[in-house]
């Protein structure tokens, strides 16, 4: 533990919290940054999950926020992906961060975002708008979540090509990764798509299943959503989620949870 950390450690507001140093920060545009924290070894949580993280504030209070954890459960490190606000309380100062700095980290995570809200089934979609692929990203390099799934499936809509984080290991399906690549070799599927320039898919998610892209090669099975064989997660947009979850509802499909699994979840704590 560096001098730097182990002086915040002692000031940390709150036994609820824990004082970690950041190891790794990549931006990938103007409004889009990742990083990369220690993790305690006390520290568990199910892939998909979210924790608060954030900074002194003023008068010794922390600022806080909570962040989809994007690394998987089994992984060293913690990674978030953040979006930059110019005057937004947190994000203004934490995309200033480098390596080395203390973050504060909370000591519970939660979320439902995660293998147990869901009935077992075939498909997995998973259907993200911006920094809301954060959860995904965990649960797609977790090796349980293709024994659940014979086939899984990112969806991430953009308004820009560089917004399209981690693009180049999604595409590659996770190869390299030591744990899942042979796995999503087969089973994984990376469909991204932008609304405002021009790439290989453009339009929002319910026009991508309109229009039966969505369901196109490499992902086998029927061109539409079946509350038989097909489960899904959203993250991202409200007004995504709101749309999508309306159309899923129509379909026959249920809402899931911890207590009570269905065939689809969203992150309520992210929806006002």
């Amino acid at each position: 533990m560096s001098d730097r950390i182990a002086e915040a450690a002692k000031l940390a507001p709150s036994a609820a919290l824990t004082v970690e140093e950041v190891l790794k920060v990549r931006h990938w545009n103007e409004h889009l940054f990742s990083f990369s924290i220690s993790r305690p070894a006390s520290f568990r949580f199910r892939s998909g999950e979210f924790v608060m993280i954030g900074l002194p504030g003023g008068e010794g209070r922390p600022l806080l926020r909570a962040y989809s954890i994007a690394s998987p459960a089994y992984a060293d490190e913690l990674e978030f992906l953040s979006i930059k606000v110019p005057d937004g309380p947190l994000t203004s100062r934490l995309q200033k961060i480098q390596p080395g700095d203390p973050l504060y980290l909370g000591r519970k995570p939660t979320g439902t975002l995660v293998a147990d809200a869901l009935l077992p089934g075939k498909r997995l979609f998973m259907l993200s708008t911006g920094t809301g692929l954060a959860p995904f990203l965990s649960l797609a390099r977790d090796p349980d979540i293709y024994d659940r799934f014979d086939q899984v499936q990112i969806v991430h809509c953009v308004r820009q090509v560089s917004d399209l984080a981690y693009r180049d290991e999604l595409e590659s399906q996770l190869a390299g990764d030591p744990l899942v690549q042979d796995q999503a070799l087969l089973q994984f599927h990376y469909l991204p798509t932008v609304t405002r320039e021009s790439f290989r898919n453009e339009g929002r998610i319910d026009a991508l299943i309109d229009s039966g892209r969505l369901f196109g090669h490499p992902l086998s099975g029927p061109a539409q959503f079946d509350p038989a064989t097909d489960r899904i997660m959203m993250c991202g947009s409200m007004a995504m989620i709101r749309d999508l979850g309306a159309r899923f509802e129509a379909l026959g499909f249920t809402e899931g949870s911890n207590a009570s699994p269905g065939d689809y979840v969203i992150e309520r704590a992210f929806v006002g």
